[in-house]
């Protein structure tokens, strides 16, 4: 029966992923109960029973094992449809919320769907480098558990363009195939695109990138953000970055309605953020929008984790203030003209309003899903409702930048 083979997928999913968590820590007993929790979705069970036994795992390995599952969908499906007050109209598109699935996560764009059943408004998949690349040496993923952070060094390890575009090919073929279904609705899939480490020119990458990815993307992200691909960030000088910007925007240009977004560091002096807001606001310049902030190559005090001292990118809860404030300098300098994805510590639906207040018009996160689990999605849509409503707002985006608004 149609039940009946339901069930046998199911069981056979959860066969799978018992085996492959099995495999990575060689713990049938632990692996197995956190297998049985999976789809319970009760924010108890992922509090203090699956994210404990999840911690016990190498951080890569349970990197590789959460993208597993959301790619197979065993993730506690978010059924509940979202309320009005979260509503986003941005770039000509509709999102559901506005609490997106950063980039770093799903790198090689296997999980959207399982990203978007957890709740996601939209979902950000990459950094896409042309040439499939390994990334820095092991390890190269560090948690930080007394600080509520991670730090990694990736270097854009991916699967290279061929292979993610024929992931996102099957995944545009399965929307077209089955209509627009509650569980196949088209929705806004972001594709961040990154430059292999031995390419001189890094524009020839990314307009490689716009070419062969563009066409599946509701939106192209720039990351020259990255701190760990050496000399990536230097293409944040204006000279560079004009330059940059011009090629890969020409070649965007060919296609339709796909906003074009430069992910940005939270290390940017103020006269590199004067210099930028002034660039992206320029009629011509062909930036659509910008994501604020990457990771941070600097060091709070607070921090107490052993592993403070790895090279890396710094994210979480230590990045999180100044993220905000990168938002709220950003959206003064731009003058509010350009929309701002506001990313950086946010684990709560308090964290997702900042962020808004300070001129994000969209938030991400990727960390605190990692820390706390898929059940952190729905909990910051229900506080961020609730904010909205206890200030009087009829939706999200009338939140945005309201931080300055009460100033002028």
């Amino acid at each position: 029966s149609e039940h009946g083979g339901e069930i046998a997928v199911c069981l056979t999913r959860l066969l799978i992923m018992v085996r492959f968590i099995c495999l990575s820590i060689g713990s049938s007993l632990v692996l197995g109960t956190s297998a049985y929790l999976l789809y319970s979705g009760h924010e108890w069970s992922y509090r203090n029973i699956v994210m404990p036994l999840v911690r016990l795992m190498d951080p890569e390995k349970s990197h590789r094992f959460a993208v597993k599952l959301a790619s197979w969908k065993v993730v506690p499906r978010d059924s509940k449809e979202d309320s009005s007050l979260l509503h986003v109209h941005l770039w000509n598109k509709a999102l559901p919320n506005p609490i997106g699935m950063a980039a770093g996560f799903d790198k090689h764009g296997e999980a959207m769907e399982g990203l978007f059943a957890l709740g996601f408004g939209f979902v950000e998949v990459g950094s896409v480098t042309p040439r499939p690349q390994k990334g820095n040496d092991r390890p190269r993923v560090f948690r930080l558990h007394e600080d509520d952070a991670i730090i990694n060094r990736y270097g854009f390890n991916s699967h290279g363009i061929d292979i993610v575009k024929g992931r996102l090919q099957k995944w545009h073929q399965k929307i077209n195939r089955h209509g627009n279904t509650d569980e196949f609705t088209p929705r806004v899939l972001g594709v961040n695109l990154g430059k292999n480490k031995e390419t001189l020119e890094a524009s020839d990458d990314y307009v490689w990138g716009v070419r062969e990815l563009g066409p599946f993307a509701s939106y192209l992200v720039i990351n020259v953000s990255s701190p760990n691909t050496p000399g990536l960030r230097n293409y944040q000088k204006i000279a560079k970055l004009k330059s940059l910007v011009a090629k890969v925007s020409a070649e965007r240009d060919l296609l339709r309605n796909k906003p074009l977004l430069v992910k940005i560091a939270p290390d940017l002096t103020r006269e590199e953020k004067v210099e930028f807001a002034s660039f992206v606001t320029e009629k011509d310049s062909g930036v659509d929008g910008l994501i604020v902030t990457n990771t941070t190559v600097s060091r709070p005090s607070s921090l107490k984790s052993v592993h403070a001292t790895e090279v890396g990118g710094l994210s979480g809860e230590p990045l999180r203030e100044l993220a905000t404030e990168t938002v709220s300098e950003m959206y003064l300098l731009t003058k509010g003209e350009i929309p701002i994805i506001g990313v950086g510590g946010v684990s709560s639906g308090k964290d997702a309003y900042e962020k808004i207040c300070a001129g994000a018009s969209l938030v991400q996160l990727y960390s605190s899903l990692v820390i706390h689990g898929p059940t952190l999605v729905p909990r910051i849509k229900r506080e961020l409702e609730d904010i909205l409503k206890s200030k009087g707002y009829k939706n999200v985006q009338e939140a945005v930048g309201s931080r300055h608004k009460k100033d002028t």
